[in-house]
């Protein structure tokens, strides 16, 4: 079975900073395709969702989205058309001025979200919201925007939540 992990990184963030790198290694442990795309070409967000939904995903069965502020919103946004197996969000920027989308279509029940208690970019009660509205599972730790204190964490968390998507 082929599986297939995309990550969507943040506005001024870059593919394979040391989120994408600590998750792909959770990822490949797992027998997963990780690819990060770079999407600094533009801050446009809804460019960025054009972008990934521009990618050739048919020959995985097993699709999981995973997205870092600006890139959450493009793996939400898109899930509508992909269809992945899992969202799995790390401080999601939601609801902010900017970006044309205020109301999301999951097709995926298999949502986690990682928020920081102490994200000045993204407040934390955006992501719970999305959660509320959603029925996602909700982590607010105490982190700032980026996440990094908190990332071993959320790597494992995201290695139960790769099991729980191919299960």
């Amino acid at each position: 079975m082929s599986k297939l992990v995309i990550y969507n990184h943040g506005k001024d963030s870059i593919p394979w900073g040391e989120k994408p790198l600590a998750l792909a290694e959770v990822a490949k442990g797992q027998g997963f395709t990780f690819i990060s795309p770079d999407y600094q070409a533009s801050n446009d967000p809804d460019w960025r969702v054009q972008q990934l939904l521009a990618l050739d995903v048919s020959g995985y069965e097993t699709i999981v989205l995973v997205g870092s502020s600006m890139g959450a919103y493009v793996s939400t946004v898109a899930a509508e058309i992909i269809k992945p197996k899992g969202l799995f969000l790390i401080a999601p920027a939601f609801y902010l001025p900017g970006y044309a989308r205020t109301e999301f279509k999951t097709s995926t029940a298999n949502i986690e979200v990682f928020h920081g208690w102490q994200d000045d970019v993204v407040p934390p009660e955006n992501a719970w919201r999305f959660c509320r509205e959603h029925h996602a599972r909700l982590h607010i730790l105490d982190a700032d925007h980026r996440l990094l204190s908190i990332l071993p964490i959320m790597a494992t968390a995201f290695e139960r939540f790769l099991g729980d998507c191919t299960a």
